[in-house]
């Protein structure tokens, strides 16, 4: 492998884990909606201008998969930054239980009668709806790949502002999904919250995981079509 492969998948295994650290941890520590939603994306602004320019700041499955889909990653390398993704994922839930553990600290996202609830998603704001849970985070993820999409392509050039762009887009779409779903829009920030906190939220986390990855395909698709004739 190449040395700068491994560098591009240590920066996503990075980004990710201090997107769960400060986004799941400020859902964990009851900070309001509006909080936890700039805490998700102010994470994102954060490592769009320390990793980006070595990995280009997916840290999210679903955006690779619709970079992968518009052929800036082969199927190695998306493997690969999935898996890394995956890996920050643990890293930064698995530090956060340590600190709430250790320091005695409330999780606020904890369901009643339980002692962990790790910033996970569940479907407890759509009433346990599945079909609801799928058009909320489906339709989340389109919005927020698509203004990646928009703001990172070179025909745009729209330079040094892509990263607020995007974290702020992350905020956007935080502020309506906390109340519905908790807004996942990435399979890596769902899957290991879910396995720490167990409960319901194991049991509904593939929607979390499948739903992302569609909305991301559709925004891939109909980027590339809106952009086809643009010169």
């Amino acid at each position: 492998m190449e040395k700068s492969m491994i560098k591009k998948y240590a920066a996503e295994c990075i980004g990710t884990c201090v997107l769960v650290l400060i986004g799941c941890g400020s859902a964990m520590a009851g900070t309001g909606t509006l909080t936890i939603a700039l805490a998700f994306g102010l994470s994102i602004v954060a490592m769009a201008y320390s990793i980006g320019n070595i990995s280009g700041c997916h840290v999210n499955p679903a955006v690779s998969f619709a970079v992968y889909m518009n052929g800036g990653l082969n199927t190695r390398e998306f493997l690969g930054y999935v898996i890394s993704q995956c890996a920050g994922s643990f890293i930064g839930t698995l530090l956060l239980r340590l600190t709430f553990m250790l320091g005695d600290v409330r999780d606020y996202t904890a369901p009643e009668g339980k002692d962990w609830g790790m910033g996970a998603n569940t479907l407890a704001g759509v009433n346990d709806n599945i079909l609801a849970g799928f058009i909320v985070e489906i339709v989340l993820t389109f919005i927020f790949v698509m203004a990646i999409l928009g703001v990172t392509s070179k025909k745009a050039n729209h330079g040094s502002f892509g990263g607020l762009v995007i974290g702020l887009s992350l905020t956007l779409v935080h502020i309506l999904g906390i109340g519905l779903t908790g807004t996942s829009v990435n399979p890596a920030r769902s899957l290991f919250p879910a396995v720490f906190a167990l409960g319901d939220a194991i049991v509904q986390v593939w929607i979390f995981i499948i739903a992302p990855f569609i909305g991301a395909g559709l925004a891939a698709l109909t980027y590339k079509w809106l952009d086809a004739d643009n010169k």
